[in-house]
């Protein structure tokens, strides 16, 4: 595989454009926004300075990372001669389906389609095209040009070709495959998103408040952020569909969604992405101050 057409110029779309480019792949980054296009490969630049002023990469290195990429409006063009194609759209299904009949409409018939998708079921994605056999979920976690994990998801019909072939390229960039089966949530999010879901449980009933619980997390389990400071990163909006998806595809009561998330997304506090959630976010800060709504 040697072209890779990346769908989405958001956070992952632009990160995972950037890894394959980094590795001397030819990219193409799709998006319907020619703003978010430009706003994509500025981020990209601005990440490959980081690394040249760390000395991780040279000038060149950067130079030629980004002639690697460019760009396109529509899946028609962008998609016509790749060998992989990685969506990374928004999580939601509809989007998705809707992205994955037009890639299948126009991509060449051996190329393989991965979704970065971090919950929906990759067997119902592949479902809406014609080579469901070839589809396929390829999770990075982000940022993606930092963290090493790639969930790499076979669907009901993916073959085992295809499933080494992207256990294989994951590998040449740099990355840790883990080969997961399509149940919801995968293992991640099985596993995060409900930890996540708790932390706003043990909020909403007044257990600890956002400090303390995060506090807890990051001192007493070494984890690296609190859950509820995750959950801004990752924003709200993203943890509540895919705790509907755990919720929906399980069926139990354990992976309900906490009424204080449900509320939060409403009313467009969404974390970091919308300057507010369990913590306020000023531009240019990096200090962390709790929310008003929960001082």
């Amino acid at each position: 595989m040697k072209k890779i057409s990346v769908i989405g110029a958001g956070t992952m779309g632009n990160g995972i454009a950037h890894v394959f480019a980094m590795k001397g792949f030819s990219v193409t980054l799709i998006d319907i926004s020619e703003a978010a296009l430009e706003k994509a490969l500025a981020t990209i630049g601005k990440n490959l300075d980081r690394m040249v002023a760390k000395e991780k990469i040279s000038a060149e290195d950067k130079a030629a990372t980004l002639a690697n990429i460019k760009t396109s409006t529509t899946i028609a063009e962008g998609v016509s001669t790749a060998d992989l194609v990685v969506e990374a759209a928004t999580e939601n299904v509809d989007l998705k389906l809707k992205i994955f009949r037009d890639i299948d409409a126009n991509a060449p018939e051996g190329a393989i389609l991965a979704t970065n998708t971090s919950s929906i079921s990759i067997t119902k994605i592949a479902s809406v095209t014609k080579r469901p056999d070839k589809v396929i979920g390829m999770h990075f976690m982000n940022p993606v040009p930092i963290m090493k994990l790639v969930e790499v998801i076979r669907g009901y019909a993916t073959t085992d070709e295809v499933t080494q072939s992207i256990m294989e390229l994951s590998k040449t960039l740099g990355k840790i495959p883990v080969e997961a089966n399509d149940y919801p949530g995968f293992v991640a999010n099985r596993i995060l998103i409900p930890m996540i879901n708790e932390a706003i449980y043990t909020l909403h009933e007044g257990v600890a408040d956002v400090a303390g619980i995060d506090t807890v997390m990051k001192l007493g389990m070494a984890h690296p952020m609190g859950p509820l400071q995750l959950a801004d990163f990752i924003g709200l909006d993203v943890v509540l569909a895919i705790c509907n998806v755990l919720y929906d595809g399980f069926g139990q009561a354990k992976y309900a969604p906490c009424p204080l998330l449900v509320n939060m997304v409403t009313a467009g506090k969404l974390g970091r992405k919308s300057g507010e959630g369990f913590y306020v976010y000023t531009p240019g800060s990096k200090d962390l101050v709790v929310s008003p709504k929960f001082s």
